[in-house]
């Protein structure tokens, strides 16, 4: 396939305009423990809509799989599971700082490891030090670093400015400390997923070898990298519902015992609609990224940086949006927008990087 930098930016775009929102369902959900409304978007997002998906794609998952290298196979689904215990953490990262700020540290910490782990492992570093295209990507890369650390000092520039008051109109549960450190580990361990398509490419070339469209080649190896995400999370997710006596959440509402069979049924639906489509949107997310990936030319790698760098800004949006920075200053508002601005100019830059590497 010819590489097209520009269409691989766009379509980046459009998957971060999917990740950057797709908890805004799950914040409607009633009744509803966290653990519950997780697993119910993660049998959607990570299951369900990546075989709709790959088989509507015309892909061949079954074929693909069953003629796939085992190693293959099995990194993919390990790398999967790394980036379970991100994900999984990853929830409780915006309970505790909110989409904006949850996001910028955690995906921050994500960008680093998904984008600069793979080719210092294969041996690609030092050459791209020595080439203007190789120099420009990793230029790119460290302005959206930058651009992340603005959004994390934005929100300390916060924290200090809000009563106590204030954070909980916003964010029931807000807690600086224990949200970066549950954070830092997310962000670590989501990387997961980046090495997980990147050492899952002998699946994506069988998958490609039997006809499957070159841009949706994948779609096979998000099947596997996923399931070992929802192995972690939904094993996580009934050990709370277990400890937290909500596994009866699942076929009614406890807390409304005593209402009207009606009402309840019409909370226990909305509940699994909002769940399933917070899922299809996460799922987006990462199909288009898997269709820019396949764009990018020779320094692919960086797809993970421009994808996170729209992320963070889309999901910084959504934060403004609901109110989660109301009450900060006009200085840390000033703040905010630079890290935005700074996040695009980084996908600019990479891009442009790309299209010189492949030109």
């Amino acid at each position: 396939m010819i590489a097209n930098p520009l269409l691989g930016v766009i379509l980046h775009a459009i998957g971060g305009v999917a990740h950057g929102s797709f908890y805004a369902p799950l914040r409607k959900l009633r009744h509803w423990r966290w653990e519950t409304g997780w697993l119910v978007q993660g049998l959607a997002a990570w299951v369900v809509t990546p075989w709709v998906v790959a088989v509507l794609a015309g892909t061949q998952p079954l074929r693909v799989l069953h003629q796939s290298p085992g190693g293959s196979l099995v990194l993919a689904y390990l790398f999967g599971m790394m980036w379970g215990f991100g994900s999984l953490t990853f929830g409780l990262t915006m309970r505790y700082l909110g989409m904006s700020l949850g996001m910028a540290v955690a995906l921050g910490y994500c960008a680093a490891f998904g984008t600069l782990i793979p080719p210092l492992v294969q041996g690609d570093f030092a050459r791209l030090l020595t080439t203007g295209a190789g120099g420009m990507v990793l230029a790119g890369v460290a302005v959206c670093l930058l651009g992340i650390g603005f959004c994390g000092y934005a929100g300390i520039c916060k924290e200090r400015e809000m009563t106590a008051a204030e954070k909980s109109v916003a964010i029931s549960e807000f807690s600086l400390v224990k949200g970066f450190i549950v954070a830092t580990f997310s962000g670590i361990m989501s990387a997961g997923f980046a090495y997980g398509i990147k050492w899952g490419q002998p699946i994506a070339a069988v998958a490609r070898d039997l006809g499957a469209p070159d841009i949706f080649k994948n779609a096979p190896v998000f099947i596997v990298v996923m399931a070992g995400g929802f192995t972690v999370n939904c094993i996580w997710c009934l050990i709370l519902n277990w400890r937290n006596h909500s596994l009866c959440d699942y076929v009614g509402i406890p807390s409304l015992a005593g209402s009207s069979p009606d009402q309840i049924r019409s909370v226990l639906t909305a509940n699994y609609l909002l769940a399933m489509v917070a899922g299809v949107i996460w799922y987006t997310g990462f199909f288009f990224y898997g269709m820019g990936t396949t764009k990018m030319g020779p320094y692919d790698f960086s797809s993970w940086s421009i994808h996170l760098a729209f992320v963070i800004v889309f999901s910084t949006l959504c934060g403004l949006l609901a109110m989660e920075w109301k009450g900060a200053s006009r200085r840390t508002m000033r703040w905010v927008l630079l890290a935005i601005f700074v996040l695009i100019v980084s996908t600019v830059i990479t891009g442009l990087g790309n299209a010189l590497a492949t030109k």
